[in-house]
């Protein structure tokens, strides 16, 4: 088996392959171009993202070239893959500064260096397609029949599927066909959810080019409970700290579930398997030091050693220290009025995002989970107290896990 197989299948990021064999013996003979497709829908990567770039980042460090193909021309259609209804189109310059932000943040785990990675852009070729042509000479090679075999179109038979999504699998396949073309790509890799979508890109590549080229897919991570990986009550982890502040970044990871710990360190860091073990083999009080490296470990990836050692202090003060840095927690200004004006614990829970809605925040207080500077707050309709304040600020916690701070200004009142 080729190393970098190995390398995955050891890291938890392999599901299957179209022709393992015959990969395997092309990776043997020299270095493998590889590509994965990231659509720039939103303005920041998120850490589901992450499992197909850490995968290219294995792969690059075992000897082979990533491309990182930044969709600028296919999320003008959107992948209905997993979605139960249409994307949003987006304007023209919306995808231009989704995809420079994109362009940027992937440049955090590939060597973009001279002879390195790549990076490239579909909007490059699919911009200048002629529609007729496109018929003509691609979409003469898929059957309508196998492509509403494959799982994705199925699942939105029921919900209705737009001509507009139908053709993306043909855009896809094109993407792969084409960077076949230009840099001699070989493998693309990529979610178990895009297997169809993948393997069409392997026959239309055949087609037009004669050439031999496989998929690789990784499992779709869900937490040892059961949910969607990346998602909290806020929504998706971003990698980009304006969405998800940097403590807020650390604290999901220092979250985990004990036996989530692993297989994160496997999938999110670069740290070797022996250290894995070492750190993650004991299910006592250890767990949780080892859930702190792989916060710090994760957090320093994505946003500097800087910044990690910035979040690991403030929780460190948050929860049990004391003089500590609290500055890196997410937090807001409370103005005097507010305060004056009688506005209650709920609202600002809400609003700091410790909870989806003021009824959920209301329930937070009833059941007990929410507490001010260490201070359970009692009732519901308990408004901001002043004599709770400390060092200027409330530091108001959800549950054990959820902090946000609300800074008052001396003199404010």
């Amino acid at each position: 088996m080729s190393d970098a197989l190995t390398i995955l299948k050891e890291r938890e990021l392999f599901k299957q392959c179209s022709d393992e064999t015959a990969l395997c013996q092309l990776m043997s003979e020299g270095p493998v171009s590889l590509y994965c497709g990231f659509d720039p829908t939103g303005s920041s990567l998120t850490i589901g993202h992450m499992v197909p770039v850490m995968a290219m980042a294995h792969l690059q460090h075992a000897g082979h070239r990533p491309v990182a193909l930044v969709g600028g021309g296919t999320c003008r259609i959107g992948d209905p893959t997993g979605k139960s209804e249409m994307r949003k189109l987006l304007d023209d310059k919306t995808i231009a500064d989704n995809s420079a932000a994109f362009r940027l943040q992937l440049g955090q785990f590939l060597d973009f260096g001279p002879g390195k990675a790549l990076m490239a852009d579909n909007s490059d070729w699919l911009l200048k397609l002629n529609y007729i042509e496109m018929l003509r000479d691609v979409g003469v090679h898929f059957s309508v029949n196998r492509m509403l075999a494959f799982e994705t179109y199925k699942a939105r038979w029921e919900t209705g599927l737009s001509f507009i999504e139908f053709n993306y699998i043909i855009l896809q396949s094109y993407d792969f066909m084409k960077l076949n073309q230009l840099h001699g790509v070989r493998l693309q890799v990529g979610g178990d959810d895009q297997w169809g979508n993948m393997v069409s890109g392997i026959d239309l590549t055949r087609r037009m080019t004669g050439q031999e080229v496989f998929v690789v897919t990784f499992p779709l991570l869900t937490t040892a409970d059961g949910k969607k990986m990346g998602k909290t009550e806020k929504g998706a982890v971003f990698l980009d700290k304006e969405r998800t502040p940097v403590f807020e970044f650390y604290q999901y990871w220092r979250n985990v579930h004990d036996d989530d710990v692993a297989k994160f360190f496997k999938i999110f860091t670069f740290r070797s398997l022996s250290e894995i073990e070492a750190l993650t083999t004991h299910r006592d009080g250890r767990i949780n030091d080892a859930k702190a490296q792989l916060a710090w470990d994760i957090t320093a990836l994505v946003h500097g050693k800087e910044e990690a050692d910035k979040a690991r202090t403030a929780a460190q003060g948050a929860f049990g220290g004391a003089g500590a840095d609290l500055s890196s927690i997410p937090h807001a200004e409370l103005a005097g009025d507010r305060i004056a004006a009688g506005v209650t614990w709920v609202e600002l829970i809400a609003e700091a995002g410790l909870a989806p809605s003021r009824r959920e925040a209301r329930q937070l207080v009833v059941q007990g989970g929410a507490s001010v500077n260490e201070i359970k707050i009692e009732s519901p309709d308990a408004k901001v107290d002043l004599t709770l304040l400390k060092d200027g600020a409330f530091l108001v916690k959800a549950g054990k896990k959820r902090l946000y701070r609300f800074t008052v200004k001396q003199g404010a009142l």
